[in-house]
């Protein structure tokens, strides 16, 4: 099948016996309706997150489910953040399709995805985390169930454990964090029924549209098991509109304070844990922001011990985020319309969660910059793995194409739409990373190059054979020429994206 043959069966839509005859008016029928959007992201979910790609440890049944019935893409990844809230300024590239350098400071002028799918015609809704400004989220959406904050604070603090006498658990609901009284979120609900007025009625007020909140009754629950009560009533909502539906399901899950359920914490005995091979009890030098707030959620040194605790807590939360995952599919089966939906899958970055004598996602290494990203729907090949190097941000121009839709010319980020079909072309030579001016990273599908300007340090990795990125190569004389010939895409990188830290990184002593 030539790609253009593919976009088109894909975009119309190719199950057409599964969808519901009342989504068309009496001038439509045999008219197949535009594909949907199901978009869902986590916050803080390696690459490494999903059982049947990469680790048998943790159970993922749902997102396997994902991985079955679409495409997965091995090596997805962030292009940098600005700022140590590195999920910021991965959503923003994500919603704005803009570049790492050019988001940081054109994201408010610039179109943005919900919003132009919602030009387009479409129903477009989110809930949960989104985490950039109140302005971008009145652009970008119709309408919205609650919406949460970047993280959950909670009591009393999860920081340096285990320490003596700590009695923090995952599943005590008094310690607030995830598990979160819902009267007030049903209540931020209806405050945010918010339905932009479209572009002919601009200049009027807005307006208010329904949304069911009937399963937040008065009590406690986890974040993870709103967002999908309130995604599920929304894909089940009666007397649905003809227009298609672009739905942003955003958990807060599994970033920290990292809260389950007991039965789910119970999977995962702490004992059992495996600590990861790039283990370290520290990192070996100051990579910059060494000790800020994510690094002190575990005690220095690192023990083996604590990177067993944070490992367990880590996959109980990622199961009990899976298990609502699963609620959502079932609710999409239920409402008829998964026949012409592409469902998509991601994470804004990745955690170390104890590799490397790192407990956060301030640094290059894979296990923070890199991400799963999982795409199913109408024509797309089931069970088909894709390891091409791509940005996680160019899911807007990806989406667009597959939905038939322009793509803004402000996204810089391509389509991934010709790699579904096998037809399309390598898009990268590399990708280039970054975390404000303390390090630069550019990664081939061999090797990966780090410079830290400030600490003035270098890592060299053969990650096909080193995939732990753990026997540093730089200031090798056998690996000059190809430190060299790495530094020098680095520089190309930054100039071609516009990198701010000037002049360009130059050659460090090796650590």
């Amino acid at each position: 099948m030539r790609r253009r043959e593919f976009l088109t069966s894909a975009a119309t839509g190719a199950l057409t016996a599964e969808l519901s005859s009342s989504r068309l008016t009496a001038g439509q029928r045999g008219v197949r309706p535009r594909a949907n959007i199901l978009f869902m992201i986590a916050d803080d979910l390696t690459f490494r997150g999903i059982h049947t790609l990469n680790n048998p440890e943790v159970q993922t049944p749902n997102l396997d489910r994902l991985v079955r019935r679409g495409c997965s893409f091995t090596h997805a990844f962030h292009q940098g953040s600005w700022l140590p809230a590195v999920c910021v300024a991965s959503r923003t590239m994500l919603n704005s399709g803009l570049t790492a350098f050019r988001a940081r400071k054109e994201v408010d002028r610039t179109p943005l995805w919900g919003q132009t799918f919602g030009e387009a015609g479409y129903d477009t809704f989110l809930i949960g985390k989104w985490h950039l400004d109140h302005a971008c989220l009145e652009r970008s959406f119709k309408e919205t169930g609650p919406v949460s904050p970047g993280m959950f604070e909670s009591g009393p603090s999860a920081y340096g454990r285990p320490a003596p006498g700590n009695t923090w658990t995952p599943w005590d609901t008094s310690l607030k964090g995830q598990w979160l009284h819902t009267s007030q979120w049903q209540c931020a609900a209806q405050a945010q029924r918010v339905r932009r007025a479209p572009p002919s009625e601009a200049g009027t007020s807005s307006r208010r549209t329904p949304f069911c909140a009937g399963s937040l009754e008065d009590g406690i629950k986890h974040s993870a098991r709103i967002w999908a009560d309130g995604a599920c009533e929304y894909l089940l909502r009666p007397a649905r509109p003809h227009n298609p539906f672009f739905a942003y399901v955003g958990f807060n899950s599994p970033h920290d304070p990292r809260q389950a359920p007991k039965e789910f914490v119970d999977r995962y005995p702490q004992h059992r844990i495996e600590v990861p091979p790039n283990y370290l009890p520290e990192h070996p030098f100051d990579q910059g922001d060494h000790r800020i707030r994510d690094e002190l959620l575990a005690p220095f040194p690192r023990t083996r011990a604590a990177v067993q605790l944070h490992r367990s807590e880590y996959y109980a939360h990622t199961t009990y985020m899976d298990a609502q995952i699963g609620r959502i599919l079932d609710a999409l089966e239920k409402s008829g319309q998964a026949g012409n939906t592409y469902i998509v899958f991601t994470a804004d970055h990745g955690l170390a969660v104890g590799q490397h004598g790192l407990m956060g996602k301030q640094n290059m290494y894979d296990h923070s910059i890199r991400m799963p990203l999982l795409i199913s729907g109408p024509g797309i090949p089931k069970g088909k793995i894709v390891d091409s190097l791509v940005y996680q941000h160019s899911l807007f121009a990806t989406t667009c194409e597959l939905a038939g839709l322009p793509i803004p010319k402000t996204v810089g980020f391509p389509s991934l739409a010709g790699l579904l079909d096998g037809r399309g072309a390598e898009q990268h030579d590399a990708i280039f990373s970054y975390y404000r001016n303390f390090q630069r990273a550019v990664r081939t599908k061999e090797h990966k190059l780090i410079v830290y300007p400030q600490a003035r340090m270098t890592q060299l990795f053969d990650v096909n054979h080193d995939p732990w990125e753990i026997v540093n190569l730089a200031g090798k004389p056998e690996h000059a020429a190809l430190e060299r010939q790495l530094l020098s895409r680095l520089r190309r990188f930054q100039t071609e994206l516009g990198d701010d830290l000037l002049p360009p990184v130059d050659a460090t002593p090796p650590s």
